[in-house]
């Protein structure tokens, strides 16, 4: 029987860990703030919506969202990232994305600072997670996958990885990240050839291509870690992963779903927050002892 690596207790290790740091910031004057940005009703982008929203509460981080007509302009989403740069209040701003399809997504990412772009959407953030450069907050899911290897006490050093997916908000910030963890890293996609041999071999599995039950037991193999980042509806309605958790009884440990990445996902953007937060108060501590000379 796989080890169910649950994200409810390192959602909460993180969030206890957080709410010290919260308290230091608050006695200095300065309340952490998220803004959320969403376009529309989609479903989950208000699921995500309301798990950050309790989150931020957890740890006593001010949380405010912003809904804009599923009809918007690119131009009104543009203006409103701009005025959150201005506002000195806020130090992360979460634009649930994707956006409709009408709307310049890149332009409306790219529009936001790096200092407050705490979901890596900005291209500089993106390079520097990339490059392996400390200062810019890498994107919450891939991160939440890490954190919970670390939690669970998982070495990846020298491991076989197969990331299955390749977007710019998991699959590839993910592989990298664990390069940078010297695991040896295979990225793969719906159109890999020869998919479940590549993922057999594999000692990790981070299942993040968005197909509900795509990994069957064809893929898997034995005493395999498996990360699973999907989120996806089946035939009955239920939410499911990107696994078929049942073929999976041979692994080591596995992610469920629900139950996995989600909570630790916006456990990790209420530290990105903080740490905006922390930052900008160094910053204007800084210059106020400038001043002060």
């Amino acid at each position: 029987m796989a080890l169910l690596m649950t994200g409810k207790e390192v959602a909460g290790a993180l969030i206890g860990s957080l709410q010290e740091r919260v308290s230091s910031l608050t006695a200095k004057g300065v309340q952490p703030s998220l803004v959320i940005v969403r376009a529309g009703e989609n479903p989950g982008d208000l699921s995500y919506e309301k798990g950050a929203v309790k989150r931020c509460g957890m740890a006593g981080v001010k949380c405010r969202c912003i809904t804009v007509d599923e009809q918007a302009a690119t131009e009104e989403l543009v203006s409103l990232m701009e005025t959150l740069n201005r506002d000195d209040s806020v130090h992360g701003v979460l634009l649930l994305r994707p956006l409709p399809v009408h709307i310049d997504q890149a332009a409306v990412e790219q529009s936001l600072i790096p200092a407050k772009d705490v979901d890596c959407m900005t291209d500089t953030s993106l390079s520097a997670l990339f490059a392996g450069k400390k200062g810019a907050f890498a994107p919450c899911t891939a991160e939440a996958c890490m954190e919970i290897l670390d939690y669970y006490g998982i070495d990846v050093t020298g491991l076989q990885a197969v990331v299955v997916g390749r977007s710019m908000v998991i699959g590839r910030p993910v592989a990298m990240m664990l390069l940078q963890r010297n695991a040896t890293v295979t990225i793969c996609h719906t159109r890999t050839r020869n998919l479940p041999a590549l993922t057999r071999q594999a000692d990790l599995i981070v299942a993040a291509a968005g197909r509900a039950g795509m990994i069957g037991g064809e893929y898997l193999s034995e005493g395999q870690i498996v990360i699973d980042v999907g989120i996806n509806t089946d035939d009955q309605g239920k939410l499911c992963g990107d696994v078929r958790f049942e073929d999976a009884g041979g692994a080591a440990c596995i992610t469920p779903v629900p139950g996995g990445v989600g909570s630790v996902t916006t456990s990790v953007l209420v530290r990105h927050v903080i740490e905006a937060a922390e930052a900008a108060a160094g910053k204007n501590q800084k210059n106020f002892n400038t001043v002060l000379r």
